[in-house]
């Protein structure tokens, strides 16, 4: 039972040595203030990349191969048999997703999204007495615009622009810059047939990517079909989902229904993502290190006052005082502790993120202008009060049970 006088003498305790007190709050302030800082860095990095991600990409892409290797024959008529088979050549099958125009109305109808089929190879784009090997796309521009930020990334030109030019090409800042390429140039694209298309450039775009700028291309898919010598086929489907959380269980549904493999964009970039989860651990054990430390200077303003107040604490349990009523003083002298340097945590903390969000950054490639991403989430405050909090009760529950233990009779004895 919370008693009022408890309090009073926990606050006396506290007001008795200031300085102490000073350091302990300062500790915890600012172990607060800096996770709250830090937090919003990493967690507002984590969300701006992983919105760039989803927006930047198709949701699922479905691609003309499978999962796991087809199964020989001999495999399945003698599957418990202990066989060895070696030097079979694997059948050749004509690459292509069939019946692509099919599936895309059925994944349109069926999950409410958008779908658009491409399909993709190498080329040579010649210009200038230049070559440049590109990896090119033949898409449907309308549906482009929809699955990725291509639109917002044209810095000359447009997409629609495909449909309306004869043999168009949308090329990246990287590759227009080596090979000098303009919009209204005329550049030759070399398949890997050997088929030499002259091909119009009619926009110019950025992705913020040196791959891409360099290494990307865009043409209409009936011309990407003539370049391969690949008529009426593509190689993916790339869709994009209402809601981009569904993306697992949409491409595992499609695999198992057709069997070629699809990726969503969290399994394509699986290896990126894994980076945040050891981001954020390494987050949570900076700020416990720094909670930790502060909590020893929690630990040691109680364990002095218990020291100095022993014979106080005899006179009060020979008044009647139990070991309960002991005991919350001093754990309310930890919480009080943790309550005010969580207060002016906050307060620091809210300072920091501001001014971090007041630099602004120029890096060329990536971003023209731009502040630092932070997250201004209440959470991290909730979090930072939490680890306060923690480490105050716990650094003075030793202290705290360690002078309900005292025993008033041989305190007074001694000191008489």
């Amino acid at each position: 039972m919370f008693r009022w006088v408890n309090f009073q003498i926990a606050l006396a305790h506290l007001t008795h040595r200031r300085r102490q007190t000073l350091v302990s709050v300062l500790g915890v302030s600012l172990g607060v203030g800096f996770f709250i800082a830090v937090s919003a860095m990493m967690q507002g990095s984590e969300q701006d990349l992983t919105d760039k991600l989803i927006n930047s990409q198709p949701h699922v892409t479905i691609k003309d191969e499978f999962r796991t290797p087809s199964i020989q024959p001999l495999f399945h008529a003698y599957d418990a048999g202990a066989l060895s088979l070696k030097g079979v050549k694997p059948r050749e099958r004509l690459r292509g997703i069939k019946d692509y125009k099919g599936k895309v109305e059925q994944i349109e109808q069926e999950e409410n999204a958008i779908a658009s089929a491409v399909l993709t190879g190498q080329v040579i784009v010649r210009y200038g007495g230049k070559d440049r090997s590109v990896s090119i796309l033949g898409v449907d521009p309308d549906k482009e615009v929809e699955l990725t930020t291509i639109e917002e990334d044209m810095i000359e030109g447009d997409m629609s622009a495909l449909k309306t030019t004869s043999d168009g090409i949308v090329v990246g800042t990287g590759l227009s810059d080596r090979l000098q390429l303009r919009v209204g140039d005329l550049a030759s694209v070399v398949s890997p047939t050997g088929l030499v298309v002259r091909m119009k450039v009619v926009g110019i775009f950025r992705a913020g990517n040196v791959m891409l700028d360099e290494g990307r291309a865009y043409v209409l898919l009936k011309d990407a079909q003539v370049l391969m010598n690949k008529p009426n086929i593509a190689d993916q489907i790339r869709i994009r989902l209402p809601d981009p959380n569904t993306a697992l269980e949409v491409a595992a549904r499609i695999e198992q229904r057709w069997t070629y493999r699809s990726e969503s964009w969290q399994e394509a970039n699986e290896d990126f993502l894994s980076l945040f989860v050891v981001r954020n651990v390494i987050l949570y054990s900076i700020v416990s290190a720094i909670m930790i430390v502060a909590s020893f200077g929690i630990f040691n303003i109680i364990s002095t006052v218990v020291m100095e107040k022993r014979r106080d604490i005899a006179i009060l349990m020979s008044m009647g005082f139990r070991a309960y009523d002991i005991r919350q003083i001093f754990l309310l002298q930890g919480i009080a502790l943790g309550v005010i340097g969580m207060l002016i945590g906050w307060a620091v903390g809210f300072g920091l993120v501001e001014a971090l969000g007041s630099i602004k950054f120029e890096l060329e490639g990536f971003y023209d202008d731009s502040r630092l991403p932070l997250d201004r989430g209440f959470y991290q405050y909730v979090i930072g009060a939490v680890f306060a909090l923690a480490s105050s009760i716990v650094a003075a529950w030793i202290p705290a049970h360690r002078a309900s233990r005292v025993r008033p009779v041989e305190i007074i004895r001694g000191a008489a």
